[in-house]
């Protein structure tokens, strides 16, 4: 600290390594006042296209180029059918339901963040929130293109629902699958009133200072004729808490009721009662990565230091890590009860997932979601946003790899050894699935720069409190 001040005395520029964070103890930097906070955010949506940062510009090309490379997987799926997948018996389920129960866990950390931290009065959400809700909105339209792909007739997917017909052609009501329809639908409208309830007061702000008049029609139509009074900010209020309250619970039951995939068949390694606390922590766990994974490069491409600080950073970190240990205790139950139960087949099953064909995954799986997590305990690293975000990308990689264990070493081998088989993705497969993470990260591109991705009010709040904060600590 001697020489940091004596460097400010001589006008010395310090090298940035040697310049401490000014978020490492705060959610907003200081010096923000209502205004520099409204023109800070809106100004990222104002930003001429020909300013953007050319990563944002290439990263966007890039997700296009992936579009296109979805739209041509599908439309060979729509006219060859399923047999360009590396399908096969006894693996009838593969890279579709493994990537359908990946995306959806990632869509979890939304809610989270938006839903149950603001009934805990967490401070540090305001910078993330409104990012990881959209980001929730993403993931769950990838996860439901998986599941409708994955049908025979892909076309007939309204069959799912309980529409009235005269042939009495009704859903089987007692189908996992047939609840996934309504688990996920639900959670992806709830999640979708409870993002757009958010984003109106910021709507009107970007209404009332746009610089063209098309902007200002635009954001106006959107903005549902918000004017800022009391009534408006008392029936949002009770409104944004009746939908935190109404999404918390979904928070649990969505990715429990996806579990119920597995859990409810009778099949060695998935006939297990430990399914649904370990599928919901995955997908927190998966959700924080993928949310971490995409705010650091934002926070730096838009220099977003101020307003998403290092703070953020470590408490997403931290809970990350907390979650990643309750996966770890769903894996070590898993290991218990295959021993303990004296189930031939489940002894089978978890030895050959360790020893087997895919053993190395599993071995791959446990680096990345348990082993490599742990270097979180050490506050210089969660300080590191290289290693945080690096940290981030090995989980999500490793939550797939959960997934895939999950599906594939299940029913690779099963009962009779003489339906034993292999399943290898085809090239359409991967396409199908690296054409969706296009799909979605062009989605969070164009969000960027359309709306506003940190919430303009809250943290208004949040400066409104800093000031109040000050003249207490000062008499004290």
């Amino acid at each position: 600290m001697d020489q940091i001040e004596k460097a400010k005395e001589n006008n010395i520029q310090l090298p940035s390594e040697l310049i401490p964070d000014p978020g490492a103890n705060i959610v907003l930097s200081a010096g923000h006042d209502y205004t520099s906070v409204t023109d800070r955010i809106a100004g990222v949506v104002y930003l001429p296209w020909k300013n953007s940062p050319k990563k944002w510009l290439v990263g966007a090309f890039i997700s296009f180029c992936f579009v296109n490379l979805l739209m041509l997987a599908v439309y060979l799926l729509f006219t060859r059918g399923v047999g360009i997948w590396g399908l096969n018996i006894p693996i009838a389920w593969g890279f579709a339901i493994i990537n359908f129960v990946w995306w959806i866990g990632i869509g979890h950390a939304g809610t989270l963040i938006s839903a149950i931290l603001f009934l805990l009065k967490q401070d540090w959400r305001t910078s993330i929130n409104r990012f990881s809700e959209a980001m929730t909105l993403f993931a769950v339209a990838c996860a439901g293109m998986f599941p409708i792909l994955h049908l025979g007739r892909p076309w007939l997917f309204y069959w799912l629902l309980p529409y009235p017909n005269s042939m009495w052609l009704w859903p089987q009501p007692r189908s996992p699958l047939e609840w996934d329809v309504f688990a996920v639908s639900t959670y992806g409208t709830v999640s979708l009133v409870f993002w757009y309830v958010g984003l109106l007061p910021d709507l009107a702000s970007l209404r009332d200072t746009a610089p063209s008049l098309l902007q200002r029609k635009i954001y106006g139509a959107l903005s549902l004729g918000w004017r800022g009074s009391a009534i408006h900010w008392h029936r949002y209020q009770k409104a944004y808490l009746l939908l935190a309250g109404l999404a918390t619970p979904l928070v649990l039951s969505v990715h429990t009721i996806v579990s119920f995939d597995f859990a409810v068949s009778q099949l060695p390694g998935w006939h297990t009662t430990i399914f649904p606390p370990y599928f919901v922590a995955g997908a927190v766990y998966s959700g924080f990565a993928m949310v971490l994974t995409l705010i650091i490069p934002l926070r730096a491409w838009y220099n977003m230091r101020d307003l998403i600080t290092l703070r953020t950073i470590e408490a997403a970190s931290k809970l990350m890590l907390g979650v990643g240990l309750i996966v770890f205790y769903g894996y070590a139950s898993e290991a218990f009860f295959a021993w303990y139960s004296g189930d031939k087949y489940e002894s089978f099953m978890y030895w050959n997932r360790m020893t087997g064909p895919y053993g190395f995954m599993y071995w791959l799986l446990i680096l990345c979601n348990i082993l490599t997590p742990q270097l979180l305990w050490s506050q210089k690293v969660r300080h590191n946003l290289s290693v945080v975000w690096t940290i981030s990308i090995i989980i999500n990689i490793g939550m797939w790899l959960e997934r895939f264990e999950i599906v594939v070493t299940s029913l690779h081998r099963d009962f009779l050894p003489s339906s034993w088989g292999m399943y290898v993705p085809t090239k359409w497969d991967i396409a199908t699935y690296c054409g969706t993470i296009g799909f979605f990260m062009l989605l969070i591109f164009l969000f960027v720069r359309f709306l506003p991705s940190i919430s303009i009010f809250e943290v208004r709040e949040q400066v409104h409190h800093d000031l109040h904060a000050k003249p207490v600590e000062e008499h004290a």
